[in-house]
């Protein structure tokens, strides 16, 4: 089988190596700034699909066809982001009788309306948050929905996702001007201005389950993920198990998951998205019809290498495991490392990456899309790779993802390791004290311009004490009678 990879960064990366492993060509597609980029030189095949404006070249879904023509590709995965969830594209790989790496256009379409999907969840028996079930014609209904369930509540895009095309309402007088905008945003982030709303569960916690079905009829689930702590709406770590989830919780999570999945026909890999409030009940939140960027946490502790398995059921095979070959082993912690300055409210940094040293040692996985030399664009999302850490406790997991970040040098741009280093020191975290709202209030209180001169001055001291230990290892002299070794067999060979 040979696999285009309609996709670009760390996650073109990790599907080369997952297909390179099962001893599937592949074959890459990039946009004029891309043309150096990791996943290019990786792959065995390369071709160009457009310019810089995703809209012009990752998005191009005649493009990406005709690439698979042209290099013979007769399967196509398509990560997450851009095209990963759109029916249009896996039905007209399905048209083109190239093999989608992904779920149905069917269950993609039943799934990527919210509303729909929450129609769906409800006919199953599946928890969901309270709210409307139906798109709005206007803003009257919205009005009357808020006034009937109180506030706050949450304003979101019917085709939303990614944390785009919602807003939180705290206040009447603000609700107006978030329907407006959240309705500009749909229409122009997804083409559809589609909105309804939904009760917003006071203090959440973001729990994910990892689901994966093959297209034999057999779904099971793959433990839970902690996705809590996120950043204007974007989870930026996460953790697997989550440490507010036991036994008998992470059975009634599954079973629930596995309901969801079963009520649209799903088969490949997924994730249904819950918020739990603090009495630890849990809602339908949405369904993930792909692979998340999140899915090796759940790698680490369950053993299951999600990527494979996603391949496999694409080509008709049946899961090679049962529920009950499942088990979680140890706790495992990603954290998203991007090209965003901390210091300056997480500005994009792009440019030159003059020099990178990735850590390593025992439990440290790094999911990596960029290398020294590359030039991070400006045009795409600024995520350069995922670091993962992996040990027996959670406590263990922390100690190591600190050493890590700790390890983790990169030249030339800003990224956010500083931001992670503070939040594996945060008590809280720590104690896995947090909800939705912890990244906020934690980023209203600290000073990153002042924790990043410390690093630039403990950076500077470093770097005076090696010229300091280099210049003291030139005064050591040889004694005048000592004879090099080197010297001495050049003489002898010499002398033959």
């Amino acid at each position: 089988m040979k696999v285009l990879i309609a996709n670009r960064g760390e996650i073109a990366v990790r599907v080369i190596r997952a297909c390179r492993e099962l001893g599937y060509r592949t074959v890459a597609v990039y946009s004029e700034p891309d043309r150096s980029a990791l996943h290019v030189i990786s792959a065995d095949e390369a071709m160009p699909i457009g310019a810089a404006p995703s809209r012009e070249s990752y998005l191009r879904i005649d493009r990406i066809l005709d690439a698979a023509k042209k290099t013979g590709a007769d399967a196509i995965h398509p990560g997450y982001g851009f095209l990963a969830e759109n029916a249009d594209f896996a039905r007209a790989c399905r048209d083109a009788g190239v093999t989608f790496i992904g779920p149905s256009p069917e269950s993609i379409d039943a799934m990527g309306s919210k509303t729909e999907s929450r129609q769906r969840m409800i006919a199953a028996g599946v928890p969901v948050v309270p709210g409307l079930t139906e798109p709005v014609k206007s803003f009257d209904e919205i009005e009357a929905f808020a006034k009937s369930t109180g506030f706050p509540i949450m304003i979101k895009a019917s085709a939303g996702g990614g944390g785009k095309g919602l807003r939180f309402v705290e206040r009447e007088e603000d609700l107006r001007s978030s329907f407006e905008r959240v309705s500009s945003e749909a229409e122009s982030f997804f083409g559809d201005g589609a909105v309804y709303a939904e009760k917003f569960i006071t203090r959440p916690r973001h729990i994910e389950v990892q689901i994966v079905g093959d297209q034999h009829g057999n779904i099971v689930h793959v433990g839970e993920r902690e996705c809590t702590l996120q950043r204007r709406h974007q989870k930026v770590v996460e953790e697997c198990p989550s440490p507010v989830v036991d036994a008998a919780l992470r059975e009634k999570l599954g079973a629930m998951a596995v309901r969801a999945a079963a009520a649209v026909n799903y088969y490949s890999t997924g994730t249904i998205e819950c918020l739990m409030g603090p009495d630890r009940e849990f809602y339908f939140l949405e369904m993930n019809t792909r692979l998340q960027v999140e899915h090796p946490v759940t790698e680490m502790v369950w053993g299951v290498d999600l990527v494979k398995e996603q391949l496999c059921i694409a080509r008709g095979e049946k899961l090679s495991f049962t529920q009950a070959d499942l088990a979680p082993n140890g706790h495992a912690i990603e954290c998203r490392i991007y090209a965003e300055d901390p210091s300056r409210k997480f500005a994009p940094s792009p440019g030159l990456i003059r020099y990178i040293d990735l850590p390593q040692g025992p439990g440290v996985r790094n999911d990596n899309g960029v290398y020294a030399g590359y030039t991070v664009p400006v045009f795409y999302d600024p995520m350069l790779s995922k670091l993962i850490a992996h040990a027996a406790s959670r406590d263990e997991a922390i100690a190591r993802m600190r050493r890590a970040l700790t390890e983790y040098r990169v030249e030339g741009i800003m990224t956010t390791i500083p931001f992670f280093t503070v939040i594996m020191n945060h008590p809280d975290f720590k104690s896995a004290n947090f909800d939705t709202g912890f990244i906020d209030h934690l980023l209203s209180n600290l000073d990153f311009a002042r924790t990043a001169a410390t690093e630039q001055q403990i950076d500077a001291a470093i770097a005076a004490a090696a010229i300091f230990a280099f210049e003291e290892s030139q005064k050591v002299q040889l004694p005048v009678d000592a004879e090099s070794q080197w010297r001495s067999v050049a003489r002898r060979e010499a002398l033959r």
